[in-house]
């Protein structure tokens, strides 16, 4: 197998994982924070692998873990995983990070996309539930490793491992206005009063973007980089609306199968809140302008 270095470290990576010699590996675009390659085997078979220039702590294997327990819902699809490392980087000269998972065959055009089916599989992973708010294993997720030490409510969950580290890290980083994120601590201060409060802990995707929902050549939809937990299932709808790319029959079906609670379209900008901040934190840009204008929003109710 010839290719460039990279290529060449996650070939090898995954042969020792598998078990199975890798004969093409082609770099594919997309993510901002991993870089992903299809890997063909001399087996036949074809699998996704991506690895970190620097990764976190038990990144992959997280990743892995969240992927599992969603997976374990029997509700929407994931890939499978077939390995998953915690290692260094490719500058490193120690084991690679790497995650290697089943491919998906995404096609470039499909004639039909099962919305209302993905709606529904979405309620059905939501209804499997969570144990607690948070994670069993403590895991920190996402690109700013935020804890998931398990809480009793979504209120503390919300404010404890959301809300207020977002906030220290966006003031120390001066990623938004000083009084937006007085208003964000003042916001995280009362959540029990936009109702709600009483959901038990859904089981989370927790980064529910288009970019993270793969459709194969027969229109069903996988749900691929989760950063699994247990919260408030209105926190995945919210990120959904946040960014488009999913339709209003998505939403529609989700509906008539898990109606949500009185009071939820006020709670969107709510939920957006934990979303907007990362964004702004990591690429500032309008997102700091969306930020002020769903705290706003809140502060008006």
């Amino acid at each position: 197998m010839a290719g460039d270095r990279l290529s060449v470290r996650v070939g090898s990576a995954v042969a020792e994982l598998l078990d199975d010699e890798p004969i093409a590996i082609a770099p594919l675009s997309g993510g901002d924070v991993a870089r992903a390659m299809r890997v063909e085997l001399a087996s036949g078979k074809v699998v996704f692998a991506k690895t970190h220039d620097h990764p976190p702590a038990g990144f992959f294997t997280t990743e892995a873990a969240g992927l599992r327990w969603l997976a374990d819902a029997g509700a929407v699809r994931v890939p499978g995983v077939l390995a998953a490392t915690d290692g260094g980087g490719p500058r490193d000269d120690g084991p690679l990070a790497v995650l290697v998972l089943d491919w998906i065959d995404e096609a470039s055009a499909v004639a039909a996309v099962d919305e209302a089916a993905f709606g529904r599989d979405l309620a059905a992973l939501h209804r499997a539930g969570a144990p607690h708010f948070g994670r069993a294993d403590r895991r920190p997720t996402g690109s700013l490793q935020l804890p998931n030490d398990p809480c009793a409510t979504w209120a503390e969950f919300l404010a404890t491992r959301r809300l207020l580290p977002l906030v220290r890290i966006a003031r120390d980083r001066r990623s938004a206005e000083p009084s937006v994120l007085t208003a964000i601590e003042r916001i995280a201060s009362d959540l029990e009063g936009f109702g709600g409060a009483d959901e038990p802990p859904a089981r989370l995707h927790g980064d529910l973007w288009a970019g993270n929902r793969v459709i194969d050549a027969s229109g069903h939809s996988w749900l691929i980089d989760p950063a699994a937990h247990g919260g408030h299932r209105e926190f995945d709808l919210a990120t959904m609306r946040l960014f488009g790319g999913f339709s209003d029959e998505v939403f529609s079906a989700y509906a008539e199968v898990a109606p949500l609670s009185d009071g939820w379209q006020h709670r969107i900008a709510l939920h957006q809140l934990a979303p907007l901040l990362v964004h702004a934190i990591r690429f500032a840009g309008p997102y700091r302008a969306a930020l002020r204008a769903a705290v706003d929003s809140l502060d008006r109710r």
